[in-house]
């Protein structure tokens, strides 16, 4: 886990270092707002210039993390619509996988607009709120992350119901957000 910390610590510096506005996401946003479960890579979102992506890949390489070669010539992976690079940083024995997703929509505008700042390893960073990783992992839609909103309604009482049905509304994903709610009833 000290692995985990450590990569998400280099990447929320490496971003604050080149002024990349970013937020934590996934798993480790997950242990933030509810009940803390293992997780294997890092997720985040950053809002960047994709003119700027040489700059963040150099900077990302100079602190030990590989890129897969297709990247450098422009090449941008995307997941559910959402444009996205990919770091691994190889240790000894294993891999840890960094995915960093670029807010290029009005939703990922809005999301981090709305990022909240909380405490990692002893050290703030910038987070994705609870509402908008609900929104996130029903866009994934996987039964990881069915079991991540569940954990979530069930910490938090307190959500912004209105942002969550305008966004679900949007993202099509407003039949998935009310069978989530009417579960927690």
């Amino acid at each position: 886990m000290n692995d985990l910390i450590g990569t998400l610590r280099t990447f929320a510096r490496l971003f604050e270092d080149l002024e990349i506005p970013y937020a934590i996401m996934g798993g480790w946003a997950v242990r933030v707002y509810a009940l803390p479960r293992p997780t294997y890579d890092v997720d985040f979102t950053i809002t960047i210039d994709r003119a700027r992506l040489p700059e963040l890949y150099a900077a990302a390489e100079e602190a030990g993390f590989t890129l897969p070669e297709q990247y450098r010539s422009g090449w941008v992976d995307s997941v559910a619509g959402m444009p996205l690079v990919k770091f691994r940083l190889y240790l000894e024995s294993r891999g840890i996988d960094i995915d960093i997703f670029l807010a290029e929509s009005e939703y990922q505008s809005e999301l981090m607009q709305r990022r909240v700042q909380h405490q990692v390893g002893g050290e703030a960073a910038w987070f994705v709120t609870a509402e908008d990783l609900i929104l996130l992992k029903l866009i994934a839609g996987r039964t990881r992350d069915r079991a991540d909103i569940d954990d979530l309604l069930l910490a938090r009482s307190e959500l912004d119901e209105p942002y969550l049905r305008h966004w679900a509304e949007m993202l099509g994903v407003e039949k998935q957000l009310d069978e989530v709610l009417a579960a927690r009833e």
